[in-house]
């Protein structure tokens, strides 16, 4: 059996283009009705803090860049067999994907043809897994061993923003940049919910997600994975975002302090 799917065991309208992290044209669309309603946002004080440059390069060596034929977004190697490659990303990245076409950008820019894996998705989780084939050898991120990771505990979300904000009026598509629209914003965890939301969302962040970086790791300050990004701040939908897994809402005093987060996926969420 392959090392990816010991360590992963899951399967794999039109909404206002301001609402999705993974918006690939203004014609594209997700299903994800919680994301933030700006697709760019400025950098945070602490985001222009200087990253250690061993988790930089981790981030570099194992975030992808997902192109399907209506949508992009972001990933993370996970596992390797051979030649053969894992990717994990969000659900709603490959989604509404008619013609079946996916592409994995890695870290050096070249773009490899992928396949998305038929598993069926346990617990509804928003994850999907998808293969590459590639004689070159890439770096698979080590995924932390410990069940949850420890509020205050410093964050590294990756990802590959699919729009640019050149100045306060103009905006502008990043998806000829390749690789070079690769970013990395640093963070902390702020909540860890003790029930988990719809779709496997359970982990509170302070980093800008932006549009585009859905799938893309959440590293810790080891460079292990804790989680993927998948949700970004100030939710369109407002308090109707926050669906419990048992349906119950959040009181008004927990929704004021959720919206203001991004909302990953923990790692011991997608994995055995």
């Amino acid at each position: 059996m392959k090392q990816s799917k010991s360590i992963f065991n899951l399967s794999s309208k039109i909404l206002a283009l301001l609402c999705c992290i993974t918006t690939f044209s203004p014609n594209a669309y997700s299903q994800t009705r919680v994301e933030n309603s700006a697709y760019y946002t400025k950098p945070s004080a602490v985001e222009s803090q200087k990253y250690p440059s061993s988790i930089s390069n981790i981030a570099k060596q194992v975030t992808v860049r997902i192109f399907t034929d209506n949508s992009a977004g972001s990933g993370v190697i996970v596992g390797k067999e051979d030649n053969t490659y894992t990717v994990v990303t969000n659900h709603h990245v490959i989604e509404n994907n008619s013609k079946k076409f996916y592409q994995i950008m890695s870290g050096d820019g070249i773009t490899h043809q992928a396949t998305l894996i038929s598993t069926p998705k346990i617990g509804n989780l928003d994850v999907a897994l998808l293969e590459f084939t590639s004689d070159r050898f890439y770096q698979v991120v080590e995924i932390v061993k410990t069940n949850q990771p420890l509020v205050g505990e410093t964050t590294f979300a990756a990802g590959f923003p699919n729009w640019d904000q050149t100045d306060s009026s103009q905006i502008g598509s990043t998806l000829t940049w390749g690789s070079q629209a690769f970013q990395l914003t640093v963070g902390s965890i702020e909540m860890l919910t003790s029930r988990t939301l719809r779709q496997g969302y359970q982990l509170g962040y302070t980093n800008d997600i932006k549009s585009g970086m859905s799938g893309g790791p959440i590293l810790n300050s080891k460079g292990q994975l804790i989680g993927i990004n998948g949700r970004s701040k100030y939710p369109i939908a407002g308090i109707g975002a926050f669906h419990f897994i048992d349906g119950s809402r959040p009181s008004i005093k927990q929704f004021k302090k959720m919206e203001s987060l991004s909302w990953g996926i923990p790692a011991s969420l997608i994995r055995n």
